[in-house]
């Protein structure tokens, strides 16, 4: 905007005020601009004076730093010529900004060090002079010296900055702890910074941008001390502070530093995307320089993943791999560095700068539970150096084939999952001539496994080589393992007919003691597994515990198995774990008959069989069904018990897909016990490695959604916000159902409201009651209505929350909430008492409305508890209209006005004494709150007796009273201060 306004002075100021409260960046220091002019018009001294103050603000607190001195040199100039034009504020806003100024300077290479020396003088002298204390010089003397790398220098000025007196020019507590904190960090006393941060952190103090600095400063002493779950904490929380400030640069590179150093290198590059022109805006040096030595840490370090010819986000004009920006970001990182070293005249800040870009990481991998889109491929990890145990067995030709059998043997024998992998690599390392029959029968049989339903034929090939070695027991073991392979695939039927020949020859065959027990248990296991899966497939088609045929055919296949392997069990491992599976086998079948308690018995049985053969790793996929089941009973220790189990057993060997499913299980488990801080660990955890396993939209949207409720139930605000906000664009009605993605926003409005973000929460609400509107239960639309309603009033926007609030009122009108509605009109009441015009009028006719929709509900006479309410809902409708008669009174309102609106308010307060009053003790407090607002109502209509006695009845009330009850207190001081009242007006 640059057209003339013409406006006043008082308009100006409110330009002004309105300006300074918008986003920071080159739009606010325009729009500054533009009122510097309108200022100069009024040939107002003052008028120049404060608009030249708007405009150092918004300058400091933007990317155009460097612009701030030319207004204050013109404030200094007008305050040496003309001190009395400035008014007290003014007078302490230009000492004020000389700390900016000073301190300032120093991130500006281009100007002299005998300058910035020179401004610190003359700051302490003009201090001096205006009688301040010398610790806003000490301090600004504090931030030179460190910054030029003078650190004795620096370490004397925070003594001296300790040391002196607070005062008005003192910054505010929260910037000096900041200070004081990192100072602390950089000279490794990492605990010691964190310790005097604390009372910022936790909120005690605070400023526009501040906790956003320290939360950026902590992260990385949080990493070094191993505090993980604060630094991801302060990260979430940090960046949503920092997002919006332009003028915090180096702060937004300490958080991409911190992903850097945690292995979220692909959050790194978001945030890199996210703020494009922070790459090149100049008007801060010093912050630019932070900022690219972070950009060549990030990419340097995916160059060395393997990544460097991946595109990523840089400098505008041209695409950029992250090698070429590696080299790009440190050559101006230095380059930059070297400016201030030679106007210095050290090398400090380029042995700095050097220090951060050759960071290693802190951390191999610390899990956000954000949802990130990947900008380059996933870096793969450097694998670790092979260990001297595991080269011993190999020479300058290769792996010893002598070893590689043997150690594939001995994993075979173990029934360990690796045992497929141990195979490959005999495969790998011999030719055909080097192995016996047996060798390449189990090589074969091995291979088959590994390929899963591929591997039909090459069971059929196994069980050949098996024969020619001489064991037609594991041969037919292989064609039932084949026969199994098949099931998996649909062919269930199929399958059936393949195993029957096995299973009859191998029960003649062992019964005339030409095969072991293993082979025979090994083909009885595979019959059984294919009848078990006809059992899932028919349940599928027909639902579980029909009694049919398959089910029945299916335990007495298991039966058998177990009466086979059970009383070999001791002797044998594999034996051990086939009458395990057997155990399992029967209570899968228990569930799906029906019959939940014996199932979780067997469950139990064969999972503890398992490990009880030291085969934890087959236990899992049994602990995790057990999990459910005993969720289903309502067992929710036993729940959390095989949930941790099953992620014990299988954390070496468990696919990503299985961890991410098992740590969401045992989230879900604690989150319904209370549990919410493990809660959120493990839906972290889930949320990860549903990444990992590549459903991050599927499995890792709910984790999130998840984890975000959790951090909800904790009143973690910021966090679950970030989370929540991560979550929802992957949510779907198809997938997660459409009341997740309401909770979703549910939550969210929850979580920004207590943020203060109260537009935002509306908007939320507002979307969640959107999709509610179609449910046939109409409860949740009401509510989210009503709290959108509210959100937006609080947001100022007073004809939305009316409309909202009539909406909500329609919906608990429909429903037969009178509690609803009735507050929705009360809340209308006091929207439109806060309109100008004829806002009471339209005031009283909602809050008449209210009463009368009170008066008019008859409860049945035998419903103690509805009447009560109803009389508790009149009596506090009565005092919530008198409260807004009182306080709607016009401030040029004459005597008798005022008169005629305490009169109606006390007589509505007075009904409300008496509603509260027919409700006994329950109602003690808002009977005494209604007694205490009616006595001061008439105290002011000069009715000191009956205030009074107001009074008197709330200091009886509360004769007995708890002295540590906080309402007690303040009802017994505030009933004393109205005696006094009455006394002195007597």
């Amino acid at each position: 905007m640059t057209q003339s306004m013409d406006m006043d002075f008082d308009a100006l100021r409110r330009a002004m005020q309105e300006n300074y409260e918008q986003p920071e960046g080159p739009a606010r220091n325009a729009r500054a601009e533009v009122l510097l002019a309108e200022a100069e018009k009024l040939n107002i001294p003052l008028a120049v004076i404060e608009a030249l103050g708007h405009q150092l603000k918004v300058y400091n607190y933007s990317s155009e730093k460097d612009r701030m001195f030319v207004p204050f040199a013109r404030l200094l100039r007008m305050w040496d010529e003309r001190p009395g034009d400035f008014d007290e504020y003014e007078t302490h806003s230009l000492h004020w900004v000389f700390k900016w100024v000073s301190s300032g300077m120093v991130g500006q290479p281009h100007v002299p060090l005998a300058s910035i020396e020179k401004w610190l003088g003359e700051m302490e002298h003009r201090y001096r002079l205006a009688g301040h204390s010398e610790r806003a010089v000490r301090s600004t003397e504090f931030t030179v010296a460190r910054s030029i790398g003078d650190l004795a220098r620096a370490e004397r000025a925070y003594t001296a900055w300790l040391a002196a007196d607070r005062d008005s020019m003192a910054d505010c507590h929260a910037c000096e702890m900041h200070d004081q904190g990192w100072w602390r960090a950089e000279q490794g006393s990492d605990a010691e910074a964190l310790e005097l941060w604390r009372p910022v952190l936790e909120g005690e103090y605070a400023c526009a941008h501040e906790p956003h600095a320290v939360l950026a400063s902590s992260l990385l002493p949080l990493l070094r001390l191993g505090r993980l779950d604060e630094a991801r904490a302060h990260h979430l929380r940090g960046f949503r502070l920092v997002r919006p400030m332009e003028s915090m640069r180096g702060a937004y590179a300490d958080h991409v530093e911190f992903c850097v150093l945690t292995g979220n290198e692909a959050r790194a590059l978001e945030l890199l995307a996210e703020r494009p022109a922070y790459f090149t805006d100049a008007g801060e040096p010093r912050s630019r320089m932070d900022f690219l030595a972070v950009v060549a840490l990030l990419t340097d370090r995916l160059t060395s993943l393997g990544l460097g010819a991946q595109t990523v986000p840089g400098p505008a004009g041209r695409t950029w791999t992250a090698a070429e920006l590696a080299a790009h970001a440190r050559v101006e990182a230095l380059s930059l560095a070297g400016r201030f070293d030679e106007r210095n005249g050290t090398a400090y800040v380029s042995g700095r700068v050097r220090e951060r870009m050759d960071q290693p990481p802190l951390v191999e991998r610390l899990p956000l539970g954000i949802r990130t889109t990947p900008t380059v491929a996933s870096p793969v990890r450097p694998a670790p150096a092979p260990s001297a145990d595991a080269d011993s067995g190999a020479g300058a030709a290769g792996p010893d084939l002598a070893a590689l059998l043997a150690e594939a043997r001995r994993l075979s024998a173990a029934l360990h999952p690796d045992s497929v992998a141990a195979w490959a690599a005999v495969a790998e390392a011999a030719d055909d001539d080097a192995l016996t029959p047996r060798d390449r029968a189990e090589l074969t049989d091995h291979e088959a496994m590994g390929l899963g339903p591929e591997g039909v034929e090459l069971f059929a090939r196994a069980a050949e080589l098996y024969e020619a070695a001489g064991d037609p027991g594991e041969a037919l073991a292989a064609r039932a393992r084949g026969a199994y392979v098949l099931a998996l695939s649909g062919r269930t039927r199929e399958a059936l007919a393949a195993v029957s020949e096995p299973y009859e020859r191998v029960l003649a065959l062992f019964a005339e003691g030409g095969t072991g027990v293993q082979q025979a248990a090994s083909v009885l296991v595979g019959r059984a597994r294919i009848l078990l899966q006809r059992v899932h497939e028919a349940a599928e088609t027909n639902g579980a515990g029909d009694g049919s045929e398959a089910l029945a055919a299916a335990e007495t296949a298991a039966r058998e198995l177990l009466a086979l392997a059970e009383p070999e069990a001791g002797n044998d491992v594999l034996v051990a774990s086939r009458a395990a599976e057997a155990q399992a086998m029967l209570g899968e079948l228990a569930a799906h008959a029906g019959d939940a308690e014996r199932a979780a018995e067997l469950l139990t049985r064969g999972s503890e069989a398992f490990v009880a053969a030291g085969l934890p790793w087959f236990a899992v996929e049994y602990e995790a069904r057990l999990t459910g089941i005993a969720r289903h009973l309502g067992d929710a220790e036993a729940a959390e018990r095989a949930a941790r189990a099953a992620l014990e057993h299988g954390a070496d060997f468990l696919e990503p897909t299985g961890h991410a499913q098992l740590h969401l299980q045992l989230a879900e488990i604690l989150g319904a016990t209370g549990q919410f801080g493990p809660a959120a660990d493990h839906a972290l955890e889930a949320s990860h490695w549903a990444d990992e396993a590549g459903e991050g939209p599927t499995l890792g949207a709910w984790a999130r959604h998840q984890l975000g409720g959790f951090l909800l139930r904790q009143r973690h605000w910021a966090e679950a916000a970030e989370v929540l906000e991560s979550a929802l664009p992957e949510l779907s009605a198809q997938t997660h159902g459409d009341g997740a993605i309401v909770q979703t926003h549910w939550w969210l409005g929850d979580c920004l409201t207590e943020l203060g973000e109260h537009r935002e929460a509306a908007e939320h609400w507002l979307q969640a009651a959107e999709i509610a509107r179609h449910w046939p239960e109409q409860n949740d639309h009401a509510m989210l209505a009503h709290l959108a309603a509210e959100a937006l009033g609080h947001a100022e926007l007073l004809p939305q929350a009316d409309q909202a609030y009539a909406r909500a009122g329609d919906l608990w009108r429909s429903l037969g909430n009178i509690h609803g509605l009735i507050r929705s009109l009360r809340a209308r009441a006091w929207l439109a008492v806060r309109e100008e015009g004829s806002g009471l009028d339209t005031a009283r006719e909602l809050m008449g409305e209210a009463v009368r929709v009170c008066e008019d509900e008859a409860p049945d006479d035998e419903d103690d508890e509805a009447r009560e309410q109803l009389v508790a809902e009149l009596a506090q409708t009565h005092r919530q209209f008198g409260d807004l008669v009182a306080r709607s009174t016009p401030d040029d309102a004459d005597d008798e006005a005022i008169h005629a609106l305490f009169e109606e308010a006390l007589a509505h307060v007075t009904l409300a004494v008496a509603g509260f009053l027919s409700l006994g003790e329950d109602a003690l407090h808002s009977r005494t709150g209604a007694q205490l607002a009616a006595g001061w109502l008439e105290a002011d209509l000069e009715h000191p007796g009956w205030a009074a006695a107001r009074a008197r009845e709330v200091l009886a009330a509360y004769a007995e009273g708890d002295g540590s009850d906080e309402t007690v207190v303040a009802r017994r001081a505030e009933a004393e201060r109205l005696l006094r009242a009455t006394e002195s007006s007597a």
